[in-house]
């Protein structure tokens, strides 16, 4: 889950402060999966090669349909036969410093 607003106006000002304020912007998982207007190469390549299927919200909408109890935004879930368990917590993904290392560290808890 994105820790980003869903919406045509909400994406205008996560670009927006992505290009003024980068250090500052709130989402450590849309800043190493995607560049200021479109996704990186090297994450949409595994992406879309990957036996794991990715399904990706923003935070209002996905607290429109589940429980956030003790979820800190941004976060990487897996679904299970009874809710979700954590694969990256927020404070994992601010320690990463590329996609590749995403990438890697994906590969190492789901495969």
């Amino acid at each position: 889950m994105y820790n980003a607003k869903s919406g045509v106006w909400s994406k205008y000002l996560d670009n927006l402060h992505k290009i003024v304020s980068p250090t500052t912007y709130s989402c450590d998982l849309c800043s190493l999966t995607h560049g200021v207007f479109f996704e990186k190469k090297l994450w949409r390549d595994f992406r879309e090669n990957s036996t794991v299927e990715f399904i990706f919200m923003y935070k209002n909408d996905f607290l429109k349909e589940h429980s956030s109890v003790g979820l800190d935004f941004p976060v990487i879930l897996q679904k299970e036969e009874k809710g979700f368990s954590i694969v990256l917590e927020a404070n994992e993904l601010a320690s990463l410093g590329s996609e590749k290392e995403l990438i890697e560290l994906l590969n190492l808890k789901v495969n």
